[in-house]
């Protein structure tokens, strides 16, 4: 399941209309017709479009015409235009309509599995953007918390403490107290942004690959939480994966390691990796005091930004993502294809 994308029908013919409907009814998608450019256009304005298909030759305001008025909005920049033409169009034609922003060219008559299969990648490919998209929002927000929350009040703690200890009436003794005070509330700050910075992207992921950047992590969060974390590694020697994949576990651990230590009040916490065949799979268990079952059911009332950052991860590589109790404590399972064939021996 996932949200419906909208895809803009534009003909005067409406018979056109009803043959792209019955075509692309089976994508699951959200069907918008359109008679002529100018309703193409309010349609455009009123709904977020990903794609756009269209007939070149409209009478009032044309194909070519249209797709002008639309890249000239910068809201529409990135949107896919595909023209259809019932006529042979020439190199010149094309060169024209690609000038104009299209991004595909359908001849008529139009081969069912032809036209569905282009609509689909371009609404596949505004999906996973809008995805990306709003993954990177929820990261921002958080690191955005985690600066004002830690690091922030650090410093403004420091900066209290250093104006008390300007002023004459402290003693020096009590003055040298506060300077001692401060610098080491300095000292946490700084360290607060070396972690930052390496959880934003560990140099270990890399110098040296996933199996060992997750040791790392669990050794520190073992000794900053106080949580005893286990890792299970299989096969020993696990390969190299493609960077974006590697980022896109380390990630999803992370977030989960990062739930446990904020919500579950566990005291242990186990973390398995394991490569099988063509799939990665990670898991991640502990022994706190479980979740709802609107949680477990992905209830948008019920999950936070980190479960859903990590469903957004896991959707960008076509995988799938299971949330249980695991009496006591929750298990959270996560199953994805390794499809970049970039696997390093």
């Amino acid at each position: 399941m996932h949200d419906k994308i909208n895809i803009l029908m534009v003909d005067d013919q409406p018979g056109k209309l009803l043959t792209y409907e019955a075509i692309l009814g089976e994508l699951g998608e959200n069907l918008i017709k359109a008679n002529s450019g100018r309703e193409a256009l309010e349609q455009l304005l009123k709904n977020d479009i990903a794609v756009v298909l269209m007939d070149v030759s409209m009478p009032e305001l044309d194909g070519f015409e249209l797709a002008d008025m639309i890249r000239q909005h910068p809201r529409f920049h990135e949107t896919a235009i595909i023209f259809i033409s019932a006529v042979h169009l020439t190199d010149v034609d094309r060169i024209k309509a690609y000038e104009r922003g299209a991004v595909d060219y359908i001849s008529v008559p139009v081969i069912p599995e032809v036209l569905r299969a282009k609509v689909s990648v371009f609404a596949e490919l505004h999906r996973r953007s809008t995805s990306l998209i709003s993954t990177q929002d929820d990261e921002r927000r958080r690191i955005a918390r985690e600066l004002h929350d830690g690091l922030g009040q650090d410093l403004i703690a420091a900066k209290i403490v250093l104006e008390v200890a300007q002023t004459h009436e402290q003693p020096s003794h009590k003055r040298t107290q506060a300077v001692g005070e401060a610098s080491g509330l300095i000292d946490r700050a700084i360290q607060q942004v070396r972690s930052i910075s390496h959880l934003l992207h560990p140099p270990m992921l890399d110098e040296v690959g996933l199996h060992s950047a997750l040791h790392w992590y669990l050794d520190g969060l073992t000794k900053r939480s106080g949580i005893e974390m286990h890792i299970d590694v299989q096969p020993n020697d696990f390969p190299r994966l493609a960077p974006e994949l590697e980022t896109t576990v380390f990630r999803i651990v992370q977030e989960a390691l990062t739930n446990v230590f904020r919500h579950s009040g566990a005291h242990k916490g186990w973390v398995t990796l394991a490569k099988l065949e063509n799939d990665v799979i990670i898991k991640v268990r502990d022994d706190g005091r479980g979740v709802s079952e609107h949680t477990v059911e992905f209830r948008p009332d019920s999950i936070g930004i980190g479960i859903n950052g990590m469903r957004q991860r896991v959707k960008e590589f076509g995988g799938v993502l299971r949330l249980q109790n695991a009496n006591p404590g929750t298990l959270l399972e996560v199953v994805i294809p390794d499809r970049s064939m970039a696997s390093i021996a």
